[in-house]
């Protein structure tokens, strides 16, 4: 299978996976400047089938690598700024009152921008509540309801939300329900001297770069098909067992470890246990196996578990991340690999 070929009946080799893989990145590399680690993690998620929560302040490229992302894989792509004033049918959609050619009325579903291959929703928690809870359905069960009826979104179907760390007011933190429903939450650092150099040579110069989109003309069948080849990807019962433990490890009231003990309120879910298997299956991939290794659910760790743990006060007085905790988590771990 190669990048432009059509459909084809038999599932891509990893090889052949990852040689696409690796022309979206190149593509996506066109435009953005460093950030080639939080790149790799968003496209594990989008081959893994979930979303991807991206942290980061202002200006360092969230909405531009979104952008990309939807123009590399030739996708459709929509682009909401949440807002207070956002109301839930701004986003899913409405029905609106419209006139037939016989003269009669009659009531029309308009779809908003949900109805898109990959949208992105812009500092997500700029909105309230009963807005961010509109994307829960369409994140766990790609489809929407309005007025009692279902409509199906479009496949594949991938939501990138941004977070604004610094600006706290007016803002509604996501609650851990729908946190959960993010298969990573990526963070975005500041760039160095030199990518900050790229970064004022590329923006400013009389051409701007172009991405060219990776996939032919029927882009969602052989997206949905690299899909596939993933699921597809074989897990050993011990690397079965060594997840679960890492995600049990996680929770308090049950762990041995005793900086979980201390500083974590709650635990990952078993959707922290599904995030780990599907990143790791894309993982494996890229390196060419058909199997999961220990070393894979190791890479997605951080990602697949930081934002589904719950510090406390003693946490965050201290300065510990969710991150430093899991590293821990992770070294403990290599006792259990087998």
């Amino acid at each position: 299978m190669t990048a432009n070929a059509g459909a084809s009946a038999e599932l891509p080799t990893p090889t052949e996976f990852g040689s696409v893989f690796e022309s979206i990145e190149r593509e996506i590399g066109k435009v953005v400047v460093g950030h080639d680690e939080a790149i790799r993690r968003i496209l594990v998620a989008f081959f893994g089938g979930g979303h991807v929560l991206i942290e980061g302040v202002p200006g360092i490229g969230k909405t531009l690598i979104v952008r990309s992302l939807g123009e590399a894989l030739g996708l459709s792509f929509s682009r909401v700024q949440f807002t207070i004033d956002l109301m839930p049918a701004d986003v899913t959609g409405t029905r609106i009152l419209e006139e037939t050619p016989g003269g009669g009325r009659t009531m029309n579903f308009v779809p908003g921008p949900l109805f898109a291959h990959v949208m992105l929703a812009d500092e997500i928690n700029r909105a309230t509540p009963k807005t961010q809870s509109a994307l829960l359905e369409a994140m766990a069960e790609l489809q929407v309801t309005v007025a009692g009826t279902t409509h199906r979104l479009p496949s594949p179907f991938f939501v990138l939300a941004t977070l604004n760390p610094i600006e706290m007011e007016g803002t509604y933190p996501l609650p851990e329900a729908q946190l959960d429903r993010f298969l990573f939450k990526v963070p975005l650092s500041y760039p160095g001297v030199e990518e900050i150099r790229a970064i004022v040579r590329e923006t400013t110069s009389a051409e701007m770069p172009t991405i060219e989109p990776v996939f032919g003309e029927d882009a969602a069948t052989q997206v949905n098909q690299l899909r596939r080849r993933v699921r597809e990807v074989l897990v050993a019962p011990e690397v079965e067992e060594y997840v679960a433990r890492l995600v049990r490890e996680t929770i308090p009231d049950v762990s041995a470890n005793e900086r979980v003990k201390r500083y974590v309120s709650f635990g990952s879910s078993p959707r922290g246990a599904q995030s780990l298997v599907l990143g790791a299956k894309v993982m494996a991939l890229l390196a060419g196996r058909v199997n999961v290794a220990f070393a894979d659910v190791e890479a997605v760790a951080p990602v697949a578990l930081s934002h589904r743990m719950v510090l406390n006060f003693a946490a965050e007085t201290e300065g510990i991340a969710p991150r430093s905790i899991i590293e821990d988590l992770i070294e403990v771990g290599r006792k259990w690999q087998t």
